[in-house]
């Protein structure tokens, strides 16, 4: 499980749910309740032809010239990616649909790959817990990596290993680390301590060194292997630095030290720099120099205490780097990995101020990587998990809150860029523009992969308990009607590149100085960043003189050169593109409209059109080729080819409509919700509810210009014909009005 920064609700305009209550009976909702998928030859949308015959039959994948992703044969390649616990908790049992029993792995696999994915993250934790030995290593979670990398090779669907999370770890006194007398968080410690290192390396050779048994070679020489990330979501720069205190504080003050005497050649001379700067906790006389609380570095400071906090900046940006590129080293030469490996993925304790040093640290080795949610405010006991009667939400939706798109991301210049933790986080309502604008904005920023957290079930997730006993409803999912039924017309448009990438909005260079100092860069990640007020710590020799709107975002390409020139910072005329006064932003590319006032985003491409929006504002969208009439709050409706032609040519075409859903039984109540932030208006869950899903009806019209179109075919959940609708001729147009409990149609 992993942290959300709920609080982005502060520049949220809160939206009314439309969905109060959901009872098996209610005239505008239907029960999903889909059959196994027994993946038949002959059914009309199956995606698993994208993938290759075998994840890494080409060789291992690579980076290109521009930071792109290619196969091991130089084919370009995107990743359409979901995080899985499918086979991690219980051998399989053969099971009825909805029970407990664990999910088949293999029939998992088959089951994403038909929808789209071709690549899975497998988060697993190989620390051997506080009472064992520092160089043991969890041996069910190493048999079900192996387990399921073997199974997901075989679909064509490439791995993402991530082997220790600190935050989820606890350290004891067993493992040996000097300082630990009783169980502690291991936050922090991996960067610096050398008997930690020591621990993880252990883990690692057993999970890479070792033959698989169940593909007959290591997984250093498995090319299925895609990507080896280091660890997750820890930092040097996060709040969590504060927990380290006590002897393992001073070993870190230690080696701030010694960084000190190679940089300035002496502590007194380090001092002297300073203008005398100190802290109570220095003891120079035996090389310590106090590594200050985190807060000190998301302050603006002058004089010789800025002066000293660049130097803590630097160190621990350093600290960071170092630890990254020597475990690559010893990834290469010690296991022979032949992997991409990503370092990490987290955030800092200020997104303006620390995050380009964060992810300078990254560089050391070939990929980049954030984890980033799109929710609201939920409180309640057992809020970051689980969903209970009486918690408090708010419900969002990107499409009025533009800035908070979880691939509006900062690209480094020649580095793949990946999300590996994302979904639009229960109990939000609005997760179904969710795959439409990550497919989107992905396109046309050049953000590389995105991961849906996450999964435990091998097909599509009931209305179910958190943990499995608790009365309640699990928060951290995406394998439901909304958001995994709309993957496929999302992962396909995404995958063949239906959508242009987008030409550069901003190219901002950096150097090391100006990070280590905290600059504020011309623009930043989030919505926190306030470009008329963080306009004067940018960098003086910078050609950029005040921040940058972030809805250059929607735009197009945003990137940053590392160690470059702000000088050569460079910024596209944005006004052409951005129009504040009608709250509607366009691409670059011209294939992409952004309205955050009525609340819509219209995709007109060639190949693929539609619109997620709330048609409660506006009924009607028309492309280039496709008209879009609904009588629903909201929802999202996608027209694609697959057949890769034009949608006016095309013989056959995807039409998707994918709208909200709700546990059935589902209650809730507007409420007042007073939180540290301000008071915000909400709801309040009165009854969680049940399986099955309770889906919001179609109610969507289309009319589509392709004169040779003669058959519509409404599919069942899998893909599978499931009858024939009606197309009205006009012309060269054909209308259909959409079957209201479908999520697809073919069109041909």
């Amino acid at each position: 499980m992993t942290r959300i920064a709920v609080f982005n609700a502060l520049l949220i305009l809160l939206v009314p749910s439309a969905l109060f209550a959901q009872t098996e009976d209610a005239p505008d909702t239907w029960a999903f309740r889909p059959a196994r998928d027994q993946f038949r030859p002959d059914a009309l949308l199956d995606l698993r032809s994208l993938n290759e015959k075998q994840a890494g039959e080409s060789g291992f994948v690579k980076v290109d010239a521009n930071g792109d992703f290619v196969l091991g044969n130089g084919n370009p390649v995107r990743f359409w990616a979901v995080n899985t616990n499918v086979g991690r908790e219980k051998p399989f049992v053969a099971r009825p649909l909805w029970s407990e029993a664990e999910p088949d792995l293999a029939h998992h696999a088959r089951f994403l790959a038909k929808r789209g994915v071709n690549m899975v993250r497998l988060h697993a934790h190989l620390d051997p817990g506080s009472k064992g030995k520092l160089t043991e290593f969890d041996r069910a979670d190493r048999d079900w990596i192996w387990r399921a990398v073997a199974a997901m090779k075989k679909e064509g669907i490439y791995a993402t290993i991530s082997p220790f999370w600190a935050e989820g770890a606890s350290v004891g006194p067993s493992w040996g680390i000097p300082g630990v007398t009783k169980e502690q968080n291991a936050a922090s410690l991996l960067f610096f301590d050398p008997t930690m290192q020591k621990g993880y390396r252990a883990w690692l050779k057993a999970l890479y060194a070792e033959a698989n048994p169940y593909t007959g070679i290591p997984l250093a020489a498995d090319p299925a292997v895609a990507i080896i990330q280091l660890q997750n979501e820890d930092s040097l720069l996060f709040w969590t630095l504060n927990n380290v205190q006590g002897e393992q504080r001073r070993r870190l003050s230690k080696l701030f030290g010694d960084f000190l005497k190679g940089k300035y050649g002496s502590l007194d001379k380090a001092k002297t720099a300073w203008g005398g700067a100190d802290n109570k906790d220095d003891d120079f006389g035996n090389g310590v120099v106090a590594v200050d609380n985190i807060w000190e570095l998301t302050q603006d400071r002058s004089g010789a205490r800025a002066r000293r906090l660049d130097d803590m900046t630097e160190f621990l940006s350093r600290t960071m780097f170092d630890f990254n590129r020597e475990m690559e080293k010893f990834l290469r030469d010690e296991l022979g990995c032949k992997q991409l490996i990503n370092a990490g993925n987290w955030q800092t304790a200020d997104m303006v101020k620390l995050n380009d040093a964060e992810r300078w640290s990254y560089t050391a080795n070939q990929v980049l990587a954030v984890n980033r949610y799109f929710g609201g405010i939920h409180t309640g006991k057992n809020n970051g998990w689980a969903i209970e009667n009486g918690d408090r939400f708010t419900s969002p939706s990107v499409l009025l809150a533009p800035k908070d798109l979880p691939v509006s991301l900062k690209l480094v210049n020649g580095f793949p860029m990946m999300v590996t933790e994302s979904a639009w986080v229960m109990p939000d309502s609005h997760a179904s523009e969710g795959p439409f604008l990550v497919a989107a904005y992905q396109s046309l920023s050049g953000v590389d992969a995105y991961f849906w957290f996450a999964t435990g079930s091998d097909e599509w997730t009931p209305p179910q308990s958190a943990n499995g006993y608790m009365p309640s409803q699990g928060k951290w999912l995406f394998a439901n009607p909304d958001m995994l039924g709309g993957f496929p017309a999302a992962a396909l448009m995404y995958r063949m590149g239906y959508i242009r990438r987008g030409e550069l909005a901003v190219h901002e260079e950096r150097s090391l100085e100006d990070i280590f100092q905290r600059r504020d860069p011309i623009i930043a990640e989030g919505s926190g960043f306030d470009p008329n007020r963080n306009s004067g710590n940018i960098a003086p020799e910078s050609s950029v003189k005040g921040g940058i709107n972030p809805l250059a975002f929607l735009v197009g390409r945003v990137e940053v050169v590392y160690g470059g020139r702000p000088q050569a910072s460079k910024v596209a005329d944005l006004k052409q593109f951005i129009d504040e006064s009608s709250k509607e932003v366009r691409s670059n590319t011209g294939e992409l409209t952004f309205n955050y006032d009525k609340g819509f985003c219209l995709l007109n491409a060639p190949k693929a059109q539609g619109v997620a929006a709330f048609f409660k504002n506006r009924k009607n969208f028309k492309t280039a080729d496709v008209e879009i009439a609904s009588a629903n709050d909201y929802g999202t409706v996608a027209v694609v080819s697959m057949d890769d032609k034009p949608i006016r040519q095309s013989g056959k075409l995807l039409v998707q409509a994918t709208t909200q859903c709700r546990p059935t039984g589902w209650l809730e109540k507007p409420v007042a919700i007073k939180v540290e932030e301000g008071n915000f208006s909400g709801f309040e869950v009165v009854n969680f509810g049940k399986a099955p899903w309770q889906v919001r009806r179609a109610r969507v019209t289309l009319t589509i210009n392709n004169p040779g179109l003669a058959k519509a075919t409404v599919l069942d959940a899998n893909g599978n014909a499931a009858g024939q609708v009606k197309l009205v001729k006009r012309g060269d147009e054909v209308e259909l009005r959409f079957p209201e409990d479908a999520l697809y149609v073919i069109l041909q």
